[in-house]
């Protein structure tokens, strides 16, 4: 057997397997592409922020939330991010170029805005919040009506 096939039969049974168990939610993007992704409760509670969450932010934080040591931050469990959650709709809204300290190490790669409006930023820093075991609680419009969008 080729270790094409192989690999095809194998990832087949993990995501049959995984689908079985209610590990993975999957998701299409404007590709048409599935992604598989493990749920997490925050999905039910905050699902425009989680589809948000899939389509924006998954590639650098990853699936965990535990990002890319010394690139990009982890948004689980970040003293950063619960310090200052009006921070965190504002740099998703209008991304960031500053250093920041996240759990005693720095990280300097700049990010990108992520959202087209201020409700697409709380949605999905409420999420955040609330993913991966988070307890950050949540933020209302109206707490951060006075963000602007820069660009």
């Amino acid at each position: 057997m080729k270790k094409s096939s192989l690999l095809f039969i194998l990832a087949a049974v993990i995501i049959l397997a995984g689908s079985s168990f209610d590990y993975f939610n999957s998701d299409i993007t404007d590709n048409n592409e599935v992604i598989l992704i493990p749920q997490d409760p925050a999905d039910a509670e905050y699902p425009e922020g989680a589809k948000i969450f899939k389509v924006k932010c998954v590639v650098c934080h990853q699936v965990t939330g535990e990002g890319l040591p010394g690139a990009f931050p982890p948004l689980k469990n970040s003293d950063y991010l619960l310090a200052d959650k009006k921070r965190a709709v504002a740099q998703v809204l209008n991304g960031s170029n500053e250093a920041m300290v996240v759990n005693g190490q720095t990280y300097t790669v700049p990010m990108p805005p992520q959202v087209e409006s201020l409700e697409e930023a709380v949605q999905v820093i409420n999420y955040v919040l609330n993913a991966w075991g988070n307890k950050g609680g949540t933020i209302t419009l109206d707490e951060v009506k006075d963000i602007k969008k820069v660009r």
